[in-house]
């Protein structure tokens, strides 16, 4: 299944896709979710949005977790121009793909030496990693978002 629970947009989706599953009683109550927590989600969109706004950013995390984040990023209106995993299979790039805006340059189990050369190409206003790469970039005075553990 496709559900995620990053950003406004994937929850009210993966809510909806989990209710089809059930009655028409359940599918009201999700709604109803929804509608309650909507304008609180919406306060928090527009107070960081207009700031955030064609801001770009880079991902790179071991597993799934790229593709399940990059809908959070891009209802702040943050694009993401690059993702990567460092443990990945087919499957996850086909899945990562469609969710990416044309141009998204994909790289897989890259070295920090070529994931430095990408983000200096690439000048990306936030780079999302592990904390492997995190002094790299702080050095460098890019911010940095530590994805692995929420630190």
């Amino acid at each position: 299944s496709n559900s995620t629970f990053f950003g406004p947009t994937k929850i009210e989706e993966s809510l909806r896709a989990i209710a089809e599953r059930f009655d028409d009683k359940i599918k009201k109550n999700v709604e109803k979710v929804i509608k309650k927590y909507k304008a609180e989600m919406q306060a928090v969109l527009d107070e960081y949005k207009p700031r955030l706004e064609g801001k770009t950013a880079m991902l790179f995390v071991g597993g799934l977790r790229p593709r399940h984040t990059i809908g959070a990023y891009e209802d702040l209106g943050i694009q993401i121009t690059g993702a990567g995993y460092e443990f990945a299979h087919q499957d996850n790039y086909d899945r990562t793909a469609p969710e990416m805006a044309k141009g998204t340059l994909i790289y897989d189990d890259v070295s920090e030496f070529e994931l430095e050369k990408f983000v200096e190409e690439l000048k990306p206003d936030l780079v999302g990693s592990g904390i492997k790469e995190k002094y790299v970039f702080q050095k460098a005075g890019i911010p940095f978002r530590q994805m692995h553990s929420w630190d």
